[in-house]
């Protein structure tokens, strides 16, 4: 029963919002297949949650390695979940004004939006910015000549970044057409113009075929767990 009940509530599920796309009079199977995925979602997230604390207080009991991280995780989430359902500092709604917490938790000035504008968003800035200097790395490894392919690599980055530039363009800016009567053919050669056309059309055609991959795989994916060929989303017992 530990995995026949669980597969029948997948297969019956994806099932029925499939039809329910294809076949206009099922729409109301697939809106209430969604209404049940949004119970399930919000019991997820509580186990979620309560699995995040186990995992973290595990670690600051033990004593094991970064066991500081985790105390800062337990705090962080502690208190992200107290301002956010008891909703600090939240002023009442204009539509029901007698009732303290009508308003919305990410109301402006509220302890959560505060937490979220001052915390969360410049934390998140700190490690994008640090990712630039790992891409940098990368790419002055990826982009030397040893090959056709890194050749290619290399000169298409080239061109990308140029037509990008103020100095890329003023680089090919002497190809005017007014000064090239009977060439205005040779205008591709400005490097804006190269870029356009590397972006348009060479990004464009390998974005399609990567997406199209994608969907082929999530079709494949999709079909093994409906049909129960694929359960490790059941866990590994």
């Amino acid at each position: 029963m530990k995995r026949t009940i669980p597969l029948l509530i997948t297969a019956l599920g994806g099932f029925a919002l499939i039809v329910a796309y294809f076949i206009p009079h099922t729409q109301s199977w697939g809106e209430q297949v969604a209404v049940w995925f949004d119970v399930l979602a919000s019991l997820a997230f509580v186990l979620g949650g309560a699995n995040l604390l186990k995992i973290h207080l595990k670690h600051v009991s033990d004593r094991a390695r970064g066991w500081g991280y985790s105390a800062i995780v337990i705090g962080s989430f502690l208190a992200t979940l107290f301002v956010g359902l008891i909703k600090v500092g939240v002023s009442p709604a204009a539509q029901s004004p007698d009732y303290a917490w009508s308003g919305s938790y990410r109301q402006i000035g509220s302890a959560f939006w505060f937490g979220y504008e001052y915390g969360f968003q410049p934390l998140t800035a700190t490690m994008f910015a640090l990712l630039a200097f790992y891409i940098a790395s990368a790419a002055f490894r990826a982009f030397r000549a040893k090959n056709l392919e890194a050749v290619l690599l290399l000169g298409t980055a080239f061109i990308i970044l140029l037509g990008r530039t103020f100095a890329g363009v003023a680089l090919t800016s002497w190809i005017d057409p007014a000064n090239w009567e009977g060439f205005r053919y040779l205008t591709w050669l400005r490097i804006e113009n190269l870029t356009v056309f590397v972006m348009s059309v060479f990004n464009t055609a390998g974005n399609r075929a990567i997406m199209i991959g994608i969907a082929l795989g999530i079709v494949a994916t999709s079909l093994r767990v409906l049909l129960g060929i694929d359960r490790s989303y059941l866990g590994k017992d």
